[in-house]
């Protein structure tokens, strides 16, 4: 038997602004809720937290002040997975890479967290600007 993957998409815009971490993470739970397990619906708010708070603090804004949030979703078989995308107008010629942060140290751990957290993740550029993806999955559970 054969499982047929069926995609789901969704794109919303944010601020360039510290609460737009929080706009995308409700609207993430929002949205996947009803479709994930709770530990991958986790996983995924905390990796989109992360990605659009290093967008607002290290990189320009999308034309309108915004950032742009899309993810997918995929079901089918025996895994759900979902990929992130953040994609803002870029701002360090150096691409973002973890980094190690010293004990007490405020900040400098959200692409360890990334890393962590995701199967993979990479960065993109584009005629738009610079795209930081992720994909995240985990076995469905059975009853």
């Amino acid at each position: 038997m054969t499982a047929v993957a069926a995609d789901r998409v969704w794109v919303v815009v944010v601020p360039h602004h510290a609460r737009g971490a929080r706009v995308a993470r409700h609207r993430l739970t929002g949205e996947l809720a009803e479709s994930l397990t709770q530990d991958l619906l986790g996983d995924v708010v905390a990796v989109v937290a992360e990605l659009v708070g290093n967008a607002v603090r290290h990189a320009r804004p999308l034309p309108g002040d915004v950032v742009r949030v899309a993810w997918r979703v995929r079901s089918g078989g025996v895994r759900q997975s979902v990929e992130v995308r953040v994609t803002d107008g870029g701002g360090d010629p150096h691409a973002p890479h973890p980094r190690t942060a010293g004990l007490d140290s405020v900040d400098g751990r959200g692409l360890a967290i990334v890393s962590a957290l995701a199967d993979r993740w990479g960065v993109e550029h584009d005629g738009i600007g610079q795209s930081v993806w992720a994909e995240l999955s985990r076995p469905r559970h059975t009853a």
